[in-house]
C-alpha cells in the first residue's frame, strides 16, 4: 500500500524515541513525517509552524464569517452616542 508523505523530512519511530529534539531539528523548522513500519504514522510539527497553521485557520474562519456577513444590512452607529 502507498502513502502520501507532505514533508521533505521523514524519521522514523525509533529516531524519535532515540532523540526527539534531533529529529525536530533535522527539519529545521518544518514538519517531520514519523514512519512506523515504513508507514507515515503521524507529523511533527514544531511549535511556532502549528501556531501559524493554526493562525491560518482562524484567519479562514474568520475570512468565512465576514463574507457571510456582507449582505447583511447594516446599522449607522455614532460613536458620541456610544
Amino acid at each position: 500500500m502507498t502513502h502520501q508523505i507532505l514533508t521533505d523530512v521523514v524519521a522514523s519511530i525509533s529516531e524519535l524515541k532515540a532523540n526527539p529534539m534531533k529529529v525536530v531539528a533535522s527539519g529545521e523548522g518544518m514538519p517531520i513525517a514519523v514512519l512506523n513500519r515504513n508507514e507515515p504514522a503521524f507529523y511533527c510539527i514544531p511549535a511556532k509552524a502549528y501556531e501559524a497553521m493554526m493562525d491560518l485557520i482562524e484567519d479562514k474562519e474568520l475570512l468565512e464569517i465576514a463574507k457571510s456577513r456582507m449582505d447583511e444590512e447594516s446599522i449607522k452607529v455614532n460613536l458620541d452616542d456610544l
